[in-house]
């Protein structure tokens, strides 16, 4: 997997795209491919690991791991609660 930065995200249209962190083409993010419960969707300037399809249009995602997404890990929001 890579990493990189998410460029920008259109919640209404469902995509995006992401900068490389080891640089060249900007990668196109769509929704379906972001890995996370609830509603799927990125911000402008979120870190991400991704997986990169090279397809007829040109490189896209296809397996999008956001690292810092700005909440607790499962186990740890559990933990607090008990």
């Amino acid at each position: 997997m890579e990493t990189g930065t998410v460029k920008w995200f259109n919640n209404a249209k469902g995509f995006g795209f992401i900068c490389p962190a080891s640089g060249g083409e900007d990668i196109f993010a769509h929704y379906s491919t972001i890995q996370m419960d609830g509603y799927r969707t990125l911000k402008a300037g979120q870190t991400v690991n991704f997986s990169v399809n090279h397809g007829p249009k040109g490189n896209h995602a296809s397996l999008i791991v956001p690292v810092d997404n700005g909440s607790k890990p499962k186990q740890e929001r559990d933990s607090t609660n008990a």
